[in-house]
C-alpha cells in the first residue's frame, strides 16, 4: 500500500513539473557555495527555481526543473519568488497592499534587474517588479557576502498614485523550497530561561512565529531558526537553512509546505496592527531578511553566520572587547561615592579593563532608589553623587580602569520629572488606565522630539565626558495600550518606533563610531542583528546561573558569534568559581560580584585566568565555533574554537549531568583541526593547590588522531570543568 501511494505521489507531481523555457531568464545570486536562482519566463513572471548548492556551470540553472503550474484550471503560482496577494495566488502572501482606489488586488512583473561588485567580496542583485496596472513598484534586494556564504534580503515599496496605498503585509523574503521532508528548529522561553529549543516535522499548512510585544520582541522567541531538509540535520552533517529576521520589532516567520510539498518560507514585520500607510512617491524598506545554506550541518550554518557577523555587521567585530566588573549584585541602589571607588579598587585588583556602573546612579526630585522612579530624569542623584559621573570617570581612570554607565533611554516611570513634563510623549491610549510592565511605560519613539531627546541623553553624557569607556543599554517594557499622540495613523506605531529607535542608533554611531555599547534589553530580549548593527555585544539573559547560561549560550550560537557575547561571573549559580569563570569565558568575560568577599584562593584564580583569557581571547572571538558534544543529549556539554590557520584551539567541556559516575566516560572526537599537523593539549585555568590530569610534558597527537579517535578531557563529578589548548607542535 506504502509503495502504491509513493507511486500515485510520483506520478502527481511528475505532472506538475515545469521546464525552462528557451526564452527564459536566470537571475543567479551565489556565494562561494550556494546560489538563489530566480528565473523570468515569457509572462515577465519571476519564480524561485532553486536555493541550494552552487553548480560548477551556471548555464545549467536552465535545466532545473521546478515544480510551479498545475495546468489551464488552476494557474495559481506557487514558488513566486514575492508572492502578491488578490489576483491569482491563493497561498500565503509576502505582500498585500489596498490601493489608492479601493482595489485589493497586486500583481508584480519582472522590469529588469542589474548587480554589482561591492568591497569584501559582496555582491548586491537587484530586481525590479512593477504591476502592470498601477505605478506600484517593489525592488528585491539580494545582497551575497560570497566568502561568507550569507545571504542577505529586503525589498522596497514605493508608489506614485494619487493617494496613499496601504501596506497590510510586507515580507523581507519569500523562499521556496522542495525537500522529502522539512524539521524547523525553532526557540523559545521566557525571562531569564530563553532559547530552549523544540524540533518539529513540518507538514502541509503553515507554522508561524511571531511577536506583538512591540520592544523586546524576542522576549518569548526569537526571530531565528534552522531548517533541516529531507531528514534531521546533525552538527557537521545534513543540509541545513539558517534563517534571522534583523529586526528589533513585532515580527512574523511563516512557514507554509503547499501542496506540492514544496517549503515556503516567509519572514518579515509581523501585520498585526500594523497596516501601513505609504503617501504618494516615498519608500517603505522592509528589514534584512539573512540566511545561508549549509550542507555540513547546523555547525556549519552557524560558523558562516559568525564570519558574516563578525566582519560585516557587529561593530569592531573583528576588534578588541572589554572584561569588565558590574556594581549590581555588589550594591544594587544602595552606593555613593565612596563605595564605588572602592569598587574601583577591586576591579583594578581583579584585573579587569573597566567598571561599570548599573541602574540607580541618576534622578533628583524622583530619585532612582528603586525601580519604581525616576526613569527619564537623567542627570546624576546629587546626594549619591555630589561631584558628578566626570569626578568617578577621573577616579576610576585614576585607579587604572575605565569607567562605563547604565542606561534606559526608551523608557520613562510615571514618577518622574519627565512624565509630569511631556505626558504627550508616552504611548498610552488616551482613554484606559495606564498599565505598567516594570513599573514604566515605553517613550514614543514615533516623535522626532522624542528621537531628539534620547539622542541627547547618550550625546550630553559622551560631551561631559569623553572618555567614557562604555554604555550599558537597557530596555525592561513592552508596549501595552499602544496609542501616539502624534501619528496619526495608528496602525504605523509598531514600524514607527523601531524605526525611530533606529533613526537615533543612527546619528549615535555617525558622532561615536567606536564606543563600546552592551545591548541589554532585559536580558535576551532584543538579540537580531537589525540591532547589532549598532551594539558591540548583546547581554543573553538576566540567569547567570552558569548551569543554565551553558544551555543558553549554546543555542544562541547558532547564530551569534562569541564576541558578542556578554558572560558574567555572578553569585547567582553555587557551582565553583572555576566553573561559573570557565563558562563566562565562551564569549565576552565580564564580572559581577563582590570582589572583597572572594576567598585568597579564590581571587588567586580569578587573576590568573583573566590573564589566560588575554591570551586567548582572540581564538575564542574570532576562531570557528565546532559543537562537539550536545548538553542536550550527553553527560557533558563541549565546544571547541579553532583559529583560522588550524594552528590553535581552546576546548571548552562542562558537565550538565551529576549523576553517579557521570562525565566524559569516553573520548571526545575534536573538529576543525589540519589532520596533517601535530599538536599538544594543554590545560588552562587549573584552580590553585591542584593538578591536572591531562599530561602534557612529552605527548602529542596527529590532527587526524584527534579527529578520528579524540581525546578524554576527565570531566566528572570532582572536576565539573575544564578548559584545554590545543596547540600545533612544529
Amino acid at each position: 500500500m506504502k509503495q502504491l501511494c509513493l507511486f500515485v505521489l510520483f506520478v502527481f507531481f511528475k505532472t506538475l513539473i515545469t521546464k525552462a523555457a528557451p526564452g527564459d531568464v536566470h537571475i543567479a545570486v551565489e556565494t562561494r557555495q550556494t546560489a538563489l536562482v530566480i528565473r523570468v519566463d515569457k509572462d515577465q513572471t519571476p519564480t524561485l527555481v532553486h536555493l541550494g548548492s552552487k553548480l560548477r556551470n551556471a548555464a545549467e540553472y536552465a535545466a532545473i526543473q521546478a515544480r510551479g503550474k498545475r495546468g489551464e484550471d488552476y494557474t495559481d503560482i506557487y514558488n513566486s519568488v514575492y508572492t502578491p496577494a488578490g489576483s491569482r495566488n491563493l497561498l500565503e502572501p509576502a505582500i498585500q497592499v489596498t490601493h489608492a482606489d479601493g482595489n485589493p488586488s497586486l500583481d508584480l512583473k519582472y522590469i529588469r534587474h542589474e548587480s554589482q561588485s561591492m568591497a569584501d567580496g559582496v555582491v548586491l542583485t537587484k530586481v525590479y517588479l512593477k504591476d502592470p496596472q498601477y505605478p506600484f513598484e517593489v525592488t528585491l534586494y539580494y545582497k551575497a557576502y560570497q566568502n561568507e556564504d550569507v545571504i542577505e534580503q529586503w525589498s522596497t515599496i514605493r508608489h506614485t498614485e494619487k493617494k496613499p496605498v496601504t501596506l497590510h503585509k510586507y515580507a523581507s523574503a519569500n523562499l521556496y523550497i522542495p525537500a522529502q521532508y522539512y524539521y524547523l528548529t525553532h526557540f523559545h522561553g521566557d525571562w531569564a530561561n530563553e532559547m530552549n529549543p523544540s524540533e518539529i516535522p513540518l507538514t502541509e499548512g503553515i507554522k508561524v512565529l511571531d511577536s506583538k510585544l512591540g520592544t523586546r520582541a524576542d522576549l518569548f522567541q526569537p526571530p531565528s531558526f534552522l531548517v533541516s531538509l529531507n531528514k534531521p540535520a546533525e552538527e557537521e552533517q545534513g543540509e541545513v537553512i539558517a534563517g534571522t529576521l534583523s529586526w528589533s520589532g513585532n515580527y512574523q516567520l511563516a512557514f507554509e509546505v503547499d501542496p506540492l510539498h514544496n517549503l515556503r518560507i516567509i519572514p518579515g514585520i509581523n501585520p498585526y496592527a500594523s497596516a501601513y500607510s505609504l503617501a504618494p512617491g516615498t519608500e517603505f524598506t522592509t528589514p534584512a531578511f539573512l540566511f545561508t545554506y549549509s550542507d555540513k550541518g547546523k555547525g556549519g550554518a552557524s560558523r558562516s553566520l559568525h564570519r558574516w557577523a563578525r566582519k560585516h555587521r557587529i561593530p569592531q567585530g573583528e576588534g578588541n572587547r572589554l572584561t569588565l566588573l558590574n556594581n549590581w549584585e555588589a550594591t544594587y541602589f544602595d552606593f555613593n561615592e565612596e563605595k564605588l571607588s572602592a569598587l574601583f579598587k577591586d576591579g583594578k585588583k581583579l584585573g579587569v579593563d573597566l567598571f561599570l556602573l548599573d541602574d540607580g546612579w541618576f534622578g533628583n526630585k524622583y530619585p532612582r532608589n528603586n525601580d519604581r522612579a525616576g526613569l527619564g530624569d537623567w542627570q546624576e542623584n546629587v546626594k549619591k553623587l555630589p561631584h558628578g559621573l566626570g569626578y568617578l570617570v577621573k577616579e576610576a581612570e585614576t585607579a587604572g580602569i575605565k569607567f562605563g554607565i547604565w542606561l534606559e533611554p526608551e523608557m520613562v516611570s510615571p514618577k518622574s520629572e519627565l512624565y509630569e513634563k511631556h505626558p504627550d510623549w508616552v504611548i498610552k491610549l488616551p482613554n484606559r488606565s495606564e498599565y505598567y510592565f516594570r513599573n514604566q511605560l515605553v517613550l514614543d519613539l514615533s516623535n522626532p522630539k522624542v528621537q531628539d531627546f534620547v539622542y541627547g541623553v547618550v550625546n550630553d553624557l559622551m560631551t561631559k565626558n569623553p572618555t567614557l569607556g562604555f554604555i550599558k543599554w537597557d530596555c525592561n517594557a513592552v508596549i501595552y495600550n499602544a496609542f501616539s499622540a502624534t501619528i496619526q495613523n495608528q496602525s504605523n506605531l509598531y514600524v514607527d518606533y523601531v524605526q525611530g529607535l533606529y533613526k537615533v542608533l543612527d546619528r549615535l554611531r555617525a558622532k561615536y563610531p567606536t564606543l563600546p555599547m552592551m545591548l541589554c534589553s532585559g536580558g535576551g530580549g532584543r538579540v537580531d542583528y537589525g540591532a547589532l548593527k549598532y551594539f558591540t555585544e548583546y547581554w543573553p539573559s538576566d540567569n547567570t546561573d552558569a548551569q543554565e547560561r551553558i544551555f543558553i549560550q549554546w543555542n544562541y550560537s547558532y547564530f551569534f558569534p562569541s564576541i558578542a557575547s556578554c558572560n558574567h561571573v555572578t553569585d547567582w549559580g553555587k557551582q565553583p568559581i572555576k566553573f561559573r569563570t570557565d563558562v563566562a569565558m565562551m564569549g565576552k568575560l565580564g564580572y559581577d560580584i563582590v570582589v572583597s568577599k572572594l576567598t585568597e584562593e579564590e581571587l588567586t584564580f580569578s587573576q590568573q585566568a583573566l590573564k589566560t583569557y588575554e591570551g586567548i581571547k582572540n581564538v575564542i572571538w574570532k576562531g570557528d565555533l565546532y559543537r562537539l558534544a550536545s548538553p542536550y543529549t550527553n553527560d557533558v556539554a563541549s565546544s571547541m574554537y579553532v583559529s583560522e590557520s588550524r594552528d590553535r584551539a581552546v576546548w571548552f567541556t562542562y558537565l550538565v549531568n551529576s549523576r553517579y559516575k557521570a562525565g566524559s566516560q569516553a573520548p571526545i572526537k575534536l573538529n576543525g583541526l589540519d589532520p596533517a599537523k601535530n599538536y599538544r593539549v594543554q590545560e588552562l585555568n587549573v584552580y590553585p593547590g591542584t593538578t591536572s590530569r591531562i599530561n602534557t610534558s612529552t605527548a602529542t597527537y596527529s590532527g587526524n588522531y584527534l579527529m578520528a579517535i579524540g581525546f578524554n578531557p576527565q570531566v566528572d563529578t570532582r572536576r565539573t570543568s575544564v578548559v584545554l589548548e590545543v596547540n600545533e607542535v612544529k
